[in-house]
């Protein structure tokens, strides 16, 4: 590509991107060929730019055009710039004067409705992560980027891979002096269920239930829900008023299911990360008087199914805590590498870990 390696210092460099169409533009052919393990960072993108109107731009993009704009690049884009709202940082390495970047590490530091979520941390290259001499010099170089164009309050944990998060933390406090809180934010495993492994249920879903898209009119009692699993998570409580903005932003953009019993509704389960291949089950949870009846089991089984039945999506994915009694209940609907049993190489250890002092957010 003409001009490209004239434009790039090392053989690794920084971008940031402003707006989620700068990011995708430049990542979605990578994103999509990683379509379940970079959910956590392309659906949030997506999202932003009106995911099913835009997508379609995207998903003609080719690593050729990707190419095409590093070859026209201006070079102020390599210079950190102050960002108040989301942005994105990609990093990209150059394996010789003549090759195309690489890119090897994605940060996304964005909001939503109720503040911030954390620093998310992503790469197409799984198993070099595990390597500290590939991760660290990566994970120093996009840190400091990150440091130039952000206040270190607002990294108040920081989420991903676990390889990735370890690095990163240790990084961070040695740059900012901002110490990694004793206890994980999260500490969970990625799974993925498909139409190869999903799993019909045995049991009759009892007369007068129901399973169903939540609806306005189960405002209070979906708020009231969202409020107890914030309050189960204890480094994200929620206030009844911030759950009513939650459950209406998820009842109205059809993104929560309920387990309705004859009008209680004992469960939630919500999926709000999508994207064209993949959807992600982001909140499941069941209120105490109701669990041990199934509920949970039921509902998600009925939500997979419609994801992979009824909307072609080729895999659900989620995270489920290591030491989470969900675990079964995923397990039974056939999300993968759980329970103790053999893990496919997309299943992964994943990690949250906070920082004392910084400015909490919410997810």
């Amino acid at each position: 590509m003409p001009g490209l390696h004239a434009h790039i210092p090392n053989q690794s460099f920084v971008l940031q991107h402003d707006s989620a169409d700068d990011f995708l533009t430049f990542t979605y052919p990578t994103l999509r060929r990683h379509e379940a393990s970079s959910n956590i960072v392309l659906a949030h993108a997506l999202k932003r730019v009106g995911a099913e109107s835009a997508l379609s731009r995207y998903e003609f993009m080719s690593d050729e055009d990707v190419d095409a704009l590093f070859s026209c690049m201006d070079r102020d884009r390599f210079g950190p710039r102050t960002s108040t709202d989301a942005f994105w940082l990609t990093l990209w390495s150059v394996s010789s004067p003549s090759a195309s970047p690489t890119l090897d590490l994605v940060l996304a530091c964005v909001n939503w409705s109720l503040g911030d979520y954390p620093i998310f941390l992503w790469t197409p290259h799984r198993a070099s992560a595990a390597s500290g001499s590939w991760s660290m010099p990566r994970i120093q170089q996009i840190a400091k980027h990150l440091h130039s164009c952000a206040p270190p309050e607002r990294v108040y944990s920081v989420f991903g891979l676990t390889s990735l998060v370890k690095t990163f933390s240790r990084v961070w406090t040695q740059m900012t002096g901002f110490v990694v809180e004793q206890e994980p934010f999260y500490a969970a495993l990625f799974s993925y269920c498909t139409a190869h492994t999903f799993r019909e249920g045995d049991a009759a879903l009892p007369d007068g239930h129901q399973l169903r898209k939540g609806k306005m009119t189960d405002l209070e009692a979906i708020a009231q829900l969202c409020k107890e699993f914030a309050d189960d998570t204890i480094f994200f409580p929620l206030s009844i008023e911030r759950a009513r903005i939650e459950a209406r932003e998820l009842i109205s953009k059809g993104l929560v299911w309920v387990y309705d019993a004859h009008g209680d509704i004992t469960t939630i389960c919500a999926v709000t990360r999508n994207s064209h291949r993949v959807s992600a089950i982001t909140k499941v949870y069941t209120t105490p008087r109701w669990r041990r009846r199934g509920c949970a089991e039921f509902l998600v089984r009925d939500v997979t199914a419609q994801l992979l039945f009824d909307f072609g999506k080729e895999s659900v994915v989620l995270y489920v805590g290591h030491e989470n009694s969900a675990q079964r209940v995923y397990d039974r609907v056939g999300f993968a590498g759980l329970c103790g049993k053999p893990k496919p190489d997309a299943v992964e250890d994943s990690l949250e870990l906070g920082f004392v002092g910084a400015d909490r957010g919410h997810w």
